[in-house]
């Protein structure tokens, strides 16, 4: 298949950035042509403020480039990641406009709140679901900003009016069942939502190596649960590898009870991972899918995450790792002394690495995702459709 894959990179890489290369990567190598239209934070302070702002709600030159790329490339979908703040969603006018199918995958809660992730105050918080966002104007929700929560609010309210997600989106995708539903009571259409969860790369199976020593791998930032992980240590007593970036490095660096590493290569996550006891993601906002959970499990490495949303969904409880109340020190200092001295630590790492293999491999993901293409190029090519 020809499928053009649009997507606007954030200012620091993370998860999204590196599913959305995994997926063109996997296209590619099994014969597909990928073109990739993209847009960059890390130039956005220098883009004018005006021109931002007027930008997260229509693009017109991000428009016209999807206009141009569909006209000249005739791809058979447009798949759309993150398009905010710079493409804003007239690119799938845009692809709609010319006859694209597009297919909009969700890697986030940014239709429903103007953060994203569902968080206020430190806590999870969905007072904006299934209605207009003006309490996260009213709370600063984004970035503490008021008109920066404004304009964001306003991009939600232009594109619920206009209708985009139900009349210029074919296919929306969420990655587990708990984002479909939370979608669903936001005002999505339930009937164009389809479930594809993330996948990674098999590093091999987990070798017979002695695990030990707790592991946390992402964005050091507050929504991760990073002062809860750093108070856990303390009270568990236990020392945590911390390999990542972002707001709170400093911080996780001071910690006596952190061994920090900076951002990592994905090799040293990778060899970190076969060698670690438990993965913690002591998220206290909404996650839809963190990609490190699945390569924990490809490690056979059991995770320790928060009881909220997805992450109750993706982790069973006593077989691929541990739950615990989110936002809970105590609880997880528990959790991290039951994971270091369990019987069951060899049994949940050959669960966890059953998981991978059962839903989340390269070839159960290239096979979900063409089939979400070949489903919806096929109704465009229905007449009256």
């Amino acid at each position: 298949m020809k499928i053009a894959i649009v997507h606007n990179r954030y200012q620091q890489r993370g998860g999204e950035d590196q599913v959305v290369d995994a997926e063109v990567a996997l296209l590619r190598a099994h014969g597909h042509e990928v073109i990739e239209l993209l847009e960059d934070n890390r130039g956005i302070a220098q883009v004018p403020a005006w021109q931002l702002g007027v930008d997260t709600f229509w693009s017109r030159s991000a428009a016209a480039r999807v206009e141009r790329l569909c006209r000249e490339q005739r791809p058979e979908v447009v798949h759309c990641h993150n398009t905010f703040p710079r493409l804003s969603p007239s690119v799938q006018w845009a692809a709609h406009r010319a006859g694209v199918p597009v297919v909009q995958t969700l890697h986030n809660f940014r239709l429903l709140c103007v953060n994203a992730v569902l968080m206020r105050d430190g806590r999870p918080c969905e007072a904006c679901v299934g209605h207009l966002p003006w309490r996260g104007v009213v709370h600063r929700c984004y970035r503490d900003s008021a008109w920066q929560s404004a304009a964001t609010a306003g991009m939600l309210a232009l594109h619920r009016a206009l209708g985009t997600a139900e009349r210029a989106v074919d296919c929306h995708i969420a990655l587990t069942d708990h984002a479909r539903r939370l979608l669903v009571r936001g005002g999505l259409p339930a009937d164009r939502i389809v479930v594809k969860p993330n996948f990674a790369p098999d590093p091999g199976p987990p070798d017979s190596r002695p695990r030990q020593g707790l592991l946390y791998v992402g964005r050091l930032s507050p929504e991760k649960g990073l002062a809860v992980l750093l108070q856990a240590a303390a009270l568990a007593r236990q020392r945590v590898t911390l390999i990542g970036d972002g707001p709170l490095a400093e911080a996780c660096r001071a910690s006596p009870w952190v061994d920090f590493r900076g951002p990592g290569t994905p090799e040293q996550v990778r060899e970190a991972m076969r060698g670690a006891q438990a993965l913690l993601l002591p998220s206290i906002c909404h996650e839809s899918m963190p990609r490190v959970l699945v390569e924990a499990f490809a490690a056979g490495l059991p995770v320790l995450a928060s009881r909220l949303g997805a992450l109750a969904e993706l982790v069973d409880h006593g077989r691929t790792g541990l739950l615990f109340d989110a936002g809970n020190p105590q609880a997880l200092a528990d959790a991290m002394t039951e994971a270091g001295r369990s019987d069951d630590a060899s049994a949940w790492s050959r669960q966890a690495r059953a998981a991978y293999e059962a839903r989340y491999t390269e070839a159960a993901g290239l096979a979900a995702l063409l089939q979400v293409y070949r489903q919806v190029a096929r109704q465009a090519a229905r007449p009256g459709t």
